[in-house]
């Protein structure tokens, strides 16, 4: 049986991972980390470009791997018109809509990087698999209360449906026959409700609502909110970076780190203890609502993951209160990386259909 080569591409917001992967073997990785002031003078993502394109190579060619014996290029993909789960080839459309995306998120750089890779070397194709961007909502979870403002799917979808998918392999059933709820927990949190295969409903967690997390307020007092915008103190981009990056943790206590923070509640810091509480709060209500509106209490399991799944604290509080619901499965970290390596192996391998990006 033949064996695969997989290049996979994971731009973040100061790091890109990449990794090379022989079917579901890992070969090579490697997080090559930004400095700020490193990406400080591109004005917008896209211009980052042939920065991070050129230290991709330099790592390849430094790792001495023949990319010719490449099958595939498989990116992380970005902010684009709102599409269904699963895997796209990369194609023209794509690229001008990555060039002017739906909001600025270094994912969007994923599948430009893909398929440039994938032309010079010749032959093969670049693929994206579960973007942010995935929208797969019933229509009744659209409904915000104001016609003009719909609910948005905005979600970190891969490592959601990976660690979906895996659950679903460790207790041989099909990720289309389960009900889940899936919590990724990091710098922003987004809850799902997976559906037999399908995110039915999500909070948006690129824009902050849901639960508040470490870099994001969550869903705020509406009243207040347009009192805030409207008071001739904050630009439209201030109040911005507040949903994006300076709400939550980092707002109430000057960090993002969940050690720290810990570290600061077992010293006997009772206001951090009452934020970082709070958090935990938002974070089992998001689950509870979500068990009984979309499931009526009756479902497969709850996972758990993202960065801040590593953390005792946290899931032990979580689990506590919401594992008279369902099972609870902490799946800490990420593993967007083997996700796009698997996926693209089952396209590979003929098991997985890809879908036309128009």
């Amino acid at each position: 049986m033949r064996n695969y080569f997989i290049l996979a591409i994971n731009p973040g917001s100061t790091s890109t991972k990449i990794a090379i992967f022989n079917d579901e073997k890992l070969l090579f990785l490697k997080n090559i980390n930004h400095q700020i002031s490193d990406l400080e003078p591109f004005p917008t993502i896209f211009d980052q470009f042939e920065f991070r394109k050129n230290i991709i190579m330099k790592e390849l060619q430094e790792a001495e791997f023949d990319l010719t014996t490449l099958d595939m290029v498989m990116g992380r993909g970005g902010l684009m018109k709102p599409i269904s789960g699963g895997v796209y080839k990369v194609n023209e459309k794509m690229i001008e809509d990555l060039k002017h995306p739906m909001g600025q998120h270094a994912s969007n750089l994923g599948g430009v990087i893909a398929f440039e890779i994938a032309k010079e070397i010749g032959d093969i194709d670049a693929y994206i698999v579960d973007p942010t961007c995935v929208d797969e909502l019933e229509e009744i979870a659209r409904i915000s209360g104001l016609p003009e403002l719909p609910r948005i799917s905005f979600l970190h979808t891969l490592n959601q449906k990976a660690v979906a998918r895996r659950f679903a392999r460790e207790h041989a059933v099909r990720y289309e026959d389960i009900d889940l709820i899936v919590a990724h927990l990091g710098g922003g949190t987004t809850v799902g409700a997976h559906r037999k295969g399908r995110i039915v409903d999500v909070n948006n967690g690129l824009h902050g609502d849901g639960p508040l997390s470490p870099m994001r307020p969550g869903t705020l007092p509406a009243g207040q909110l347009a009192r805030l915008c409207f008071s001739g103190k904050h630009t439209l981009e201030e109040i911005m970076k507040k949903l994006r990056s300076q709400g939550g943790l980092v707002a109430y206590l000057g960090t993002n780190n969940a050690k720290e923070i810990e570290a600061r509640i077992v010293d006997g810091d009772e206001h951090a203890k009452l934020i970082y509480d709070a958090m935990i709060y938002q974070i089992v209500k998001e689950i509870g609502s979500l068990a009984t509106a979309v499931f009526h209490g009756d479902l497969n399991a709850i996972l758990l993951t993202g960065g801040v799944a590593y953390s005792s604290y946290v899931i032990d509080q979580i689990t506590e209160a919401v594992n008279w619901i369902a099972p609870v499965c902490v799946f800490p970290g990420e593993d967007e990386m083997n996700s796009l390596a698997y996926n693209g192996l089952m396209v590979l391998k003929g098991e997985l259909e890809v879908k036309e990006y128009d």
